[in-house]
């Protein structure tokens, strides 16, 4: 009896033991916390600064929330080459020629090189030769410049894309600003920019049940998108209608008829893709998964005792700790590894569109060469719009085919079975010709 009696009695305290420790370990852990949120306090007090409405100078914001700009700032930084990207300037047409001939007559066959941090937007626009010599509207400008969204409230929303760039230039200081993606007063992220607005509203979006997450998602998306400039206004449009895969966007194009430009060898009326991250984003794993842009390219980072977005944008693949492991169990090596190896399938497929392109170029023009017109070329000249605009699809989407592995591979597969048909239907209109015989019945 006295054995249980005293097993009892050591159950007893050493229950309450237990709750002794758990309790003052939750004491513990309550005046941490505490301490933690006096020391941020300590460090963001409510304002240094009162921000205006129309402050976009970052240097102002930084006042009052310091650590966010000191990795802000390092968007000036070159942190050199990725295999694919990074922020070390080069000629991608000296890298890759075939897209000079892809894009002759156009302005990008004169000037594309590869991008530096988001500090450089605006002083590397104001540079590009496609600014300088080919006279752009002032629509350009909408994600280049932070002075945009109070120019356009200045001038309306019609004058000011419409307006050409070199007409406006001098008054364009800042690439990025703070006041891009958040209200001066609350902090939270916002919409800026009106093309997003609009595409999200025709797309029956409703703007004020966004949620944060969605948010970090949709202030990228405001500029890293495909977008075109509409009628005589050159309104910036995004092309998202129809829905936001390829073959929608192909298909809101051929509905309104619209063209970015004739082929200057072939003659073919041409789309050129800008740069469509959040599109391909949406068909990928991480879209469906629920990640964010900022997720990868602003991951959460410690600074002492603070938790703040890391705001130096960049490739996950120069921070791969905070990019990817918080996800992804793997080593840093065996994620390098398999981003990498995506990429170069990626570019691989990018190489034998490319080829597959000229060669439908040449069969094109040596079709022309041979008496045919543009009825007899109707097929070739309809494919190889079709497959240059998926090529540059990919091409121009800045993650070489990493934000949808899958659909990148699609696009390009079908990219190149389009050029290979557009040289074979020309070279059939070219062999009718020889043959003393109608181009047309080639095509029948």
């Amino acid at each position: 009896m006295a054995k249980v009696l005293f097993s009892r009695q050591t159950i007893i305290y050493a229950a309450i033991f237990l709750v002794a420790a758990l309790l003052t370990a939750g004491a513990a852990a309550l005046l941490i916390n505490i301490n933690t949120r006096k020391h941020e306090a300590a460090q963001y007090p409510l304002r240094v600064v009162e921000i205006a409405e129309d402050e976009l100078d970052p240097v102002v914001w930084g006042q009052n929330f310091p650590m966010h700009y000191d990795s802000f700032r390092r968007t000036q930084e070159n942190y050199g080459e990725t295999p694919y990207g990074g922020s070390e300037v080069y000629s991608k047409l000296e890298r890759y020629p075939a897209m000079t001939r892809i894009w002759a007559g156009y302005a990008f066959s004169i000037d594309h090189n590869e991008e530096r941090g988001h500090y450089y937007g605006q002083i590397d626009q104001a540079m590009t030769q496609r600014v300088q010599v080919v006279n752009q509207p002032a629509a350009c400008a909408n994600c280049h410049a932070a002075e945009s969204p109070q120019m356009i409230a200045e001038m309306g929303w019609e004058a000011f894309n419409k307006t050409p760039y070199n007409d406006l230039k001098d008054q364009f200081h800042l690439g990025t600003s703070c006041a891009d993606c958040h209200d001066p007063k609350t902090m939270a992220l916002r919409i800026t920019r009106p093309a997003l607005r609009n595409a999200l509203e025709a797309n029956g979006v409703d703007l004020q049940t966004i949620s944060r997450q969605e948010m970090r998602t949709y202030v990228c998306a405001q500029c890293h998108v495909e977008y075109y400039f509409q009628g005589e206004n050159k309104l910036l449009t995004f092309p998202w209608t129809e829905g936001l895969t390829v073959d929608n966007i192909e298909a809101y194009y051929d509905k309104a008829g619209f063209k970015d430009w004739a082929h200057k060898e072939t003659g073919a009326p041409m789309i050129k893709i800008q740069h469509p991250e959040y599109e391909m984003w949406s068909t990928g794993i991480h879209a469906q998964s629920g990640v964010a842009c900022a997720d990868c390219h602003m991951p959460y980072v410690r600074e002492g005792g603070m938790k703040i977005s890391d705001h130096w944008l960049r490739s996950p693949l120069t921070n791969i700790n905070q990019s990817c492991q918080t996800c992804h169990q793997q080593s840093e090596e065996d994620l390098r590894n398999r981003v990498i190896n995506i990429q170069n399938k990626t570019a691989e497929l990018l190489r034998h569109t490319e080829h597959a392109l000229v060669d439908a170029i040449d069969a094109i023009v040596a079709a022309r060469e041979a008496g045919a017109d543009d009825a007899a070329l109707e097929e070739a000249l309809s494919l190889h719009r079709a497959s240059s605009l998926r090529w540059d699809f990919v091409s121009s989407e800045n993650s070489t085919g990493f934000h949808s592995p899958q659909e990148a591979a699609r696009i390009l597969g079908i990219a190149i079975d389009q050029a290979r048909q557009a040289q074979l239907k020309a070279i059939q209109v070219q062999q009718q010709l020889a043959n003393g015989g109608s181009p047309l019945a080639a095509s029948e």
